[in-house]
């Protein structure tokens, strides 16, 4: 009988037959996922390979470095070690020369290890960032994963799209730097906690072990943990639905404090795995810190070097620190920031998306229970990072995107043809927006904003110009400016020298002394006052290096 028959009766109409038999697509999923991952692949080693040490990489290095040879806790306390471990990892491997009786700050330990002591800082920091990039391409798995338990197969690979082609994602995830992983690990954390309502037994712990990751790789995650402590609890209380309320309620409450044990135990555990002892030796002196702040990092049941850098953190809270937006410098913070910088640094056809996943899954009744796991955590984190008091990149928010990628792909459940076409085409506008910043992911800007070519003059610091094209410039300078005068203002931790830049210092000499070519980090731009202004103002821009340096001629 035919399917227009069965109508009339009230039976189910018979399929018409897949264009593709289930096995014969099964590898096509798969396939989608390796080519995604190995084009994320490819832009983050090409973009590792070419820049220079950025602001923060020598510090984590040369600790790393440290954890490897002297197993003390000496050097960055004001972040916990998981991070740093991870990237002594490609560490070990190039097993660097390495004084551990250097007397410096760490920013100087950190330029001594990489410019004094007989290493290749290019090689040793390849090796640095390969094991961020390898978690960087594992966050990338648990947001296809995460989207694909939501919505379907659909949606993770436009999840996955969107999050292998942000060029935030990209850029930090390039860098031997402690932002992707912390977010890497709050994702996989909420993903657990999703999956403990059918699974509590098994994914309760481990939601609590990814948190705890997070919490031991940076500070700023302390505030997720009452959040997934709820989320958990909500997922016990529903997985135990046909239990009686008591033994429900109990559940959750064991759940919630399962999930607090498990990610302290981590964090302990991350401090033991470099000194046994939980000696604590820093460097530097640790700023003397009272009131509130200073109660609560002493109350904290988490080593006494966790409690030493929290304190830390918390001083540099009170420091007058400069910002730049949309041309303005300023001391101190707006709490609009951060909102801002997302809306120049995230590609539109993203912020399109994930925009409209959030709608979606509150507005799905199939979604909407994933929506606290969805919401909850970025809202919660972006608002406790707006009042903080240093306005230096949305890295302090990269789980924004992340999350944006996840809600946009639930937008795939909405089956209409218009709607996957919208879709397709949004993720397809990521995907190029992406590749033509490439290699210079730092400095993107979405279409909106002028592209990466117009962030500088919107942005500063690791928005744009972090000392990451240092080795870019000595390259330019050789190919088209042989022999010329060189004055050079430099905002970064390489060393010019080592990469064949003979410059002088512009601002230590008479104006009318500065002949020939001034490069400028734009970051240096951003800020410039006085004598600097006035040079810059009084020369002709020829052209820049990677959006983050600018070269003009006197």
């Amino acid at each position: 009988m035919m399917a227009s028959e069965h109508l009339g009766t009230g039976t189910i109409p018979a399929p018409a037959p897949p264009l593709l038999r289930p096995r014969e697509r099964r590898w096509l999923v798969p396939l989608l996922v390796a080519l995604l991952l190995a084009q994320m692949a490819v832009a983050m080693v090409t973009t590792a390979v070419r820049q220079t040490p950025t602001i923060d990489e020598p510090v984590y290095v040369v600790t790393a470095t440290d954890y490897l040879h002297e197993h003390r806790l000496r050097y960055n306390p004001e972040h916990p070690p998981l991070g740093k471990l991870l990237i002594a990892a490609g560490i070990a491997v190039a097993a660097p020369h390495y004084d551990p009786d250097f007397p410096g700050t760490q920013g100087e330990a950190g330029r001594h290890l990489l410019y004094e002591s007989g290493n290749d800082p290019g090689r040793l920091m390849l090796w640095a960032r390969l094991p961020v990039i390898a978690l960087t391409l594992l966050g990338g798995l648990v947001v296809f994963a995460f989207a694909r338990d939501l919505a379907g197969r659909a949606a993770g690979l436009v999840a996955l799209a969107l999050y292998a082609f942000c060029p935030d994602v990209v850029a930090h995830g390039s860098l031997a730097t402690l932002d992707l992983p912390m977010t890497a690990f709050l994702v996989t954390s909420v993903w657990l906690a999703w999956r403990a309502r059918d699974r509590p037994r098994l994914y309760v712990p481990l939601a609590g072990a990814a948190l705890g990751a997070a919490v031991a790789t940076k500070m700023s995650a302390l505030p997720a943990i009452p959040l997934l402590m709820l989320l958990a609890a909500w997922s016990v209380w529903h997985a135990r639905a046909g239990a009686g309320r008591r033994l429900r309620v109990l559940s959750a409450l064991g759940s919630a404090g399962g999930v607090l044990l498990v990610a302290l135990a981590v964090v302990w555990a991350s401090y033991l795995a470099v000194d046994p002892r939980l000696g604590f030796a820093p460097a530097e002196p640790i700023p003397p810190l009272a009131g509130k702040r200073a109660l609560v990092s002493g109350l904290l049941p988490l080593p006494p070097a966790y409690g030493a850098g929290l304190r830390a953190q918390f001083a540099m809270e009170y420091y007058p620190w400069e910002g730049f937006l949309f041309g303005r410098v300023y001391t101190g913070a707006l709490w609009y920031y951060l909102p801002v910088a997302l809306l120049v640094k995230t590609p539109l056809g993203l912020l399109a998306l994930g925009a409209a996943g959030a709608v979606t899954v509150l507005a799905v009744p199939r979604l909407r229970p994933a929506a606290p796991y969805l919401l909850l955590l970025p809202a919660l984190l972006l608002a406790v990072a707006m009042t903080g008091a240093r306005d230096f990149g949305t890295r302090y928010a990269l789980f924004v995107p992340v999350f944006l990628a996840l809600a946009g792909g639930c937008v795939t459940l909405w089956r209409r043809r218009w709607a996957e076409a919208l879709a397709g085409v949004l993720v397809l506008w990521v995907a190029v927006s992406s590749l033509r910043t490439f290699p210079s992911y730092l400095p993107y800007a979405n279409e909106a904003f002028g592209g990466p070519a117009r962030t500088h003059r919107l942005l500063h610091d690791s928005n744009v110009d972090w000392g990451q094209d240092l080795g870019a410039l000595a390259d330019r300078l050789r190919e088209r400016y042989p022999g010329e005068r060189v004055w050079l203002v430099y905002k970064g931790s390489g060393v010019p020298s080592y990469y064949g830049i003979e410059a002088g210092a512009p601002l230590a000499v008479p104006p009318e002394r500065v002949r020939g070519l001034l490069v400028v980090s734009d970051s240096a731009v951003a800020k410039a006052r006085g004598r600097l202004a006035e040079l810059i103002r009084t020369s002709r821009p020829v052209e820049d290096v990677g959006h983050s340096i600018t070269v003009y001629r006197r």
